[in-house]
């Protein structure tokens, strides 16, 4: 029996996806941070630590004493839950910088923030559940929360953060009990803001009443420059029905990709582990390792957070003078206390995915607040990245974008 021969001029593709990509899209940030690479774009877009603080040399240092010391091992595949002595050190760190009182069975090594979005994710959340987010919440949650089918019930925020009379109100209204609170307590993306002491020990007391758990992500709570440091809320729950999440990305490195949950409910912690073995097995051990070496030696690991810090509060303090010296009038801003963000709000005529494209021929990006609003249709807001400019750059970049305004609002009139 002979076949015909295949005709390439017919679409007709035997693939079949299925539904749940229908609520996939490419991250906004991804694609603008596909033009932005252009070395003549001054880019806010991407949430990037500065590349010339990366600790290149203690690291190199590092790798290679695994490879030296231990390289058979760091080569080799390896436990899913992660390697123990990086484990050990994550308790004993957390339990130092956050009162959060946790143990090595507790804590799971992943490949990113991102993996524990999805792990999460894959683990808590059928189609129909109900998440509750902030608004405007993190693109990236969204984005891995969306692969489940799930419904967002979203809460406003203020400059305190998530405003608790409103997730009583939502708690109170909800036909069935959402799943989840997914929060970035400090610094938060892409807002910037920081929930107040009070507010987090509303939201653990709410929490607690209705018996909802707290997913609370923390990757930028050790860049911190100015206020005062507050409890995690995981620490204030005495660790009760919640997860933890946190990284070295915005500390040592994003390359790493290294990061942790700590799952101390035991039930939800076994069932984590073999969606993560289905995933990528385990995260690389060699990786692992390093950033081991680099963090157990006295001192090191703290003294690089410590010399960030003034440089990114200076950069942060530059882009605040600088959007108050070239924004239009009716223009206004957070003041973040921390972390990589700021975000924006234009008046209401500007769409600030048109800006975009108005700022991008002045060779100057930022990313548009659209996508990070959930269950509402909001184009004035932008968030804008402090951490991966340079001083010069910073200034001159937030001029560009200010004349981009101002001739868009001309155009509008």
């Amino acid at each position: 029996m002979s076949l015909a021969a295949p005709n390439p001029s017919l679409d007709l593709s035997v693939f079949r996806l299925a539904r749940r990509m229908g609520r996939l899209k490419a991250s906004a940030i991804r694609e603008i941070l596909k033009v932005t690479e252009m070395p003549d774009v001054i880019s806010f877009a991407g949430g990037l630590p500065a590349p010339e603080l990366f600790p290149v040399k203690q690291f190199a240092q590092a790798c290679q004493e695994v490879l030296a010391e231990d390289g058979a091992a760091a080569l080799q595949y390896s436990v899913t839950e992660g390697y123990l002595p990086l484990r050990h050190w994550i308790c004993e760190y957390l339990a130092r910088v956050n009162n959060i009182q946790c143990t090595p069975d507790q804590v799971l090594i992943i490949s990113g923030s991102q993996q524990g979005l999805d792990l999460i994710g894959k683990v808590l959340l059928d189609p129909g559940d109900s998440v509750i987010i902030e608004n405007p919440a993190y693109l990236g949650a969204i984005q891995a929360f969306d692969a489940y089918e799930v419904n967002y019930i979203n809460v406003g925020t203020d400059d305190e953060g998530i405003v608790t009379t409103d997730l009583l109100r939502v708690l109170r209204e909800a036909k069935t009990k959402p799943k989840l609170l997914y929060l970035v307590p400090n610094f938060q993306n892409p807002s910037g803001i920081t929930l107040t002491l009070q507010r987090r020990k509303e939201v653990v007391s709410i929490a607690a009443e209705y018996g909802i758990p707290i997913f609370e992500d923390d990757p930028y709570g050790r860049l911190r420059y100015s206020g005062e440091s507050l409890p995690s809320l995981t620490a204030l729950a005495q660790s009760r029905n919640c997860i933890y999440m946190s990284t070295v990305s915005k500390t040592i490195a994003p390359g790493m990709r290294v990061a942790w949950l700590v799952i101390p409910d035991h039930a939800v912690f076994e069932k984590v582990v073999p969606a993560k073995q289905a995933a990528d097995l385990h995260t690389s051990s060699f990786t692992q390792r390093a950033v081991y070496a680099y963090a157990r030696k006295p001192g090191v690991f703290e003294a690089h957070v410590q010399a960030m810090l003034p440089v990114y509060a200076r950069r942060r303090d530059l882009m605040l003078q600088s959007l108050e010296r070239f924004m239009p009038e009716g223009t206004s801003w957070t003041r973040p206390d921390g972390g990589l963000f700021l975000w924006a709000t234009l008046p209401k005529q500007v769409d600030t995915e048109e800006l975009l494209s108005l700022a991008g021929r002045s060779k100057v990006a930022f990313v548009p607040g659209a996508p990070f609003w959930v269950n509402q249709d909001v184009r004035n807001t932008m968030r804008l990245n402090f951490s991966n400019a340079t001083e010069e750059m910073l200034v001159e970049g937030i001029r560009r974008l200010g004349l981009a305004a101002k001739a868009y609002l001309d155009g509008a009139r």
